[in-house]
């Protein structure tokens, strides 16, 4: 029997309006992602925080100690959820990650976060390179603009870039009201 996880990738403060590294379409990422949580609250399914902290105090953002490190109080954990501190872009390198799913018998996941073409994508090609079913919310995943070798990308084109290679190969790539409406 296939049991299924809600992780929510570094929805931290100093993503949102006033932080460090402020991404494009967060609130209403942050939104989506609050409605998913209710979800699997209601329905009593396991919930994943992952947070990232830099080890440097020298970092652009998620300074070890800063609020803008702490994960947005829209989305906080609540008792019982599992909590998983990572200082890479891969959720699983360093970290517990793959021994808390293999220990909560976890063969699904459902993906919400950011930022959509660094750690969201990260996450999700580890994901199912090892075995896991996944389901990736695109509308409750934010990212920003993004430059490379002078031609400037803007966060939409980034995010849905992304979006369309993850659908590919690697998840199920939904909105919110079509996950919401299937559970």
């Amino acid at each position: 029997m296939s049991k299924t996880a809600l992780i929510i990738v570094d929805m931290q403060n100093d993503y949102f309006p006033g932080g460090k590294w402020t991404l494009e379409g967060i609130e209403a990422a942050a939104a989506n992602a609050t409605r998913v949580l209710a979800d699997f609250r209601e329905r009593g399914l396991p919930v994943i925080h992952v947070r990232h902290e830099f080890t440097s105090i020298e970092a652009p953002f998620f300074v070890p100690g800063t609020e803008g490190a702490n994960i947005h109080q829209s989305l906080h954990p609540a008792n019982g959820e599992f909590q998983i501190l990572k200082h890479e872009v891969n959720s699983f390198k360093g970290t517990e990650l793959q021994q808390l799913l293999q220990r909560e018998g976890i063969t699904n996941l459902v993906i919400v976060g950011a930022m959509s073409h660094i750690c969201i994508d990260a996450i999700t090609r580890a994901a199912a390179d090892q075995g896991y079913s996944n389901t990736l919310v695109h509308d409750a995943c934010a990212t920003l603009d993004v430059e490379f070798n002078g031609i400037q990308v803007p966060a939409a084109q980034v995010h849905a870039a992304f979006m369309a290679a993850l659908a590919f190969a690697y998840a199920e790539v939904l909105s919110t009201d079509e996950l919401l409406t299937r559970q």
